[in-house]
C-alpha cells in the first residue's frame, strides 16, 4: 500500500539520527538498510511516496547523515537518471527541483562536477517549460553553489538564454534572482553583459517582467557597492542585509541609558 511506504518514509530520518547517536552499536545499519530505501523510493510508483522520499532526503542531507561517497554514488546518479532527457516528465520534474535544492547542502565540487553540467542542460530544456522555471527560479542558489569562475562560464550563459525566454514567467523568476546572479559574479561582468541585460527585463513587454524587475533594481544595484564601505552583505538565506557600523553599535548600545534618564528628569519635574 502507498499509505504505508509513505508512513515509512516520513520515519527514516528519526531512524537515521538515532542511528547516528548510536554509531558505535549500529555502524553499518543506515547505509545497509535505510540508504537504499529512500534511493529506491525516489523511483517509486506512487507520487506521494515519491514526495515523502525527497523530503526524508532533503532531512538526510541538511542534517549531514549522507557520506560523501553515498551522494556521488548512490544520490547523484539516479538524480541524473530521473532528469535525463528521455525520462517520464513527472519524473523529471520532480528531479531538477532535487536537484537545485540539494545544491547548497553538497560540496562544491561535487555540484560542479556532477550536477552543473545537467543544470545546464535543463536550462533548456525545450520540451518542458516547467523544468526551464524551476531552473530560472533556483539560479541564483546554484550560482552560490558553484562559485564566481564556474558561474561567469557556464552558468551566465545560460542567464542570458533564461533571461530571453518566449515564457513571460521564466523572465520574471529571472528578474526575481537577478541580485543572487550578480552577487556571485565579478564588477566587469555586472558592469559589461548583467546591466544591458537588466535594461531589457525593466524593458520587457510583460508587465509581471517589468514590475519584479523594478522591484530587483534596488538590490542589483547594491551588488556594486563596496561591502566594506556600504555595509551591505548577502544573508545565509540570499536576502540583502546591512551590517551596522561600529558608530551605530555604540549609538544603539548608550540609547537604553538615554531613555533611562530622560524618563527620570521627566518624573522629577512632574
Amino acid at each position: 500500500e502507498p499509505t504505508v511506504r509513505t508512513e515509512l518514509m516520513e520515519q527514516i530520518p528519526p531512524i537515521a539520527i538515532f542511528l547516528q547517536e548510536s554509531r558505535p552499536k549500529f555502524p553499518t545499519a543506515f547505509v545497509e538498510y535505510l540508504m537504499p530505501i529512500v534511493v529506491r523510493y525516489l523511483t517509486d510508483v506512487n507520487n506521494q511516496v515519491r514526495k515523502a522520499g525527497q523530503e526524508a532526503l532533503l532531512i538526510l542531507l541538511e542534517q549531514g547523515l549522507i557520506a560523501q561517497s553515498d551522494i556521488e554514488n548512490k544520490v547523484c546518479p539516479i538524480l541524473l537518471d530521473l532528469s535525463a532527457p528521455d525520462s517520464d516528465d513527472e519524473y523529471k520534474v520532480e528531479a531538477v527541483n532535487i536537484i537545485c535544492k540539494m545544491a547548497s547542502m553538497l560540496s562544491r565540487t561535487t555540484v560542479e562536477h556532477m550536477l552543473l553540467p545537467r543544470f545546464c542542460e535543463l536550462c533548456s530544456d525545450g520540451k518542458l517549460f516547467q523544468v526551464r522555471k524551476i531552473c530560472a527560479a533556483n539560479f541564483g542558489d546554484i550560482c552560490n553553489a558553484v562559485g564566481q569562475e564556474a558561474t561567469e562560464r557556464l552558468l551566465i550563459p545560460k542567464f542570458f538564454e533564461l533571461c530571453s525566454d518566449s515564457v513571460w514567467g521564466m523572465r520574471k523568476a529571472c528578474a526575481e534572482c537577478f541580485m543572487a546572479v550578480s552577487y556571485t559574479t565579478s564588477p566587469e561582468v555586472r558592469r559589461s553583459k548583467l546591466s544591458p541585460l537588466f535594461i531589457s527585463l525593466i524593458s520587457d513587454t510583460c508587465r509581471w517582467v517589468r514590475q519584479a524587475a523594478f522591484q530587483s533594481l534596488g538590490p542589483f544595484i547594491s551588488t556594486f557597492a563596496n561591502p566594506s564601505s556600504a555595509g551591505l552583505y548577502i544573508r545565509e538565506d540570499g536576502t540583502l542585509s546591512i551590517r551596522p557600523s561600529a558608530q551605530d553599535v555604540n549609538s544603539n548600545s548608550c540609547q537604553p541609558c538615554n531613555s533611562t534618564t530622560l524618563m527620570s528628569s521627566n518624573t522629577n519635574t512632574t
